[in-house]
């Protein structure tokens, strides 16, 4: 377990997290991080996020580090729930549940509403429209949640619920990511 990124703000700021090495797993990169949580700056403290397809668990140890109040990362791959437990008792991250379930089989399950949701898929899948749709008529989303959408920057059109507004969006090298309010 070489691989190693940093929290850039909160209480964690500068503490190290470890992740494996998996084919498909990319941490969003630190400058993608920082344009996001600086978007959501207002809204993260005593908020309740959801980290779907969590691999390094950066978006959602970021949040967590930053005052979010409860944050459930969704990962399907063992070693990487592993790594996310061991980063989770690493820094006592008591406010982060790690739920090891493929992300559209625990979005079938019972809703939990969220404030702010970070969804990062595998690239070229397919997956991030439909757990937009499912995140929607799931009964998921907070009223004014917010929802990050991290994808490849080659996807021109993202299908998304009608009722949901684009704030923010940006490209970085390969990466495409956006933030969207329901409304």
């Amino acid at each position: 377990m070489a691989n190693k990124l940093r929290i850039i703000g909160g209480e964690w700021r500068s503490r190290q997290l470890h992740f494996v090495d998996l084919p498909g797993l990319r941490p969003t990169p630190a400058r993608v991080r920082e344009t996001l949580f600086n978007w959501l700056q207002y809204h993260i403290v005593g908020s309740r996020c959801l980290d779907l397809y969590a691999g390094s668990g950066a978006l959602g140890f970021e949040a967590a580090s930053r005052g979010a109040k409860a944050v459930v990362q969704v990962e399907n791959n063992a070693i990487a729930c592993r790594a996310l437990k061991d980063n989770a008792v690493q820094l006592g991250a008591q406010q982060i549940k790690i739920q090891p379930l493929d992300v559209l089989r625990f979005l079938a399950g019972d809703a939990e509403v969220f404030d702010i949701v970070f969804i990062d898929p595998p690239f070229a899948q397919g997956l991030a429209a439909t757990t937009c749709q499912w995140l929607e008529d799931k009964g998921w989303l907070a009223p004014q949640a917010k929802i990050y959408v991290e994808t490849e920057a080659a996807l021109q059109t993202l299908v998304i619920p009608e009722n949901w507004q684009l704030l923010k969006s940006k490209v970085a090298g390969e990466v495409a990511y956006r933030l969207y309010e329901r409304s």
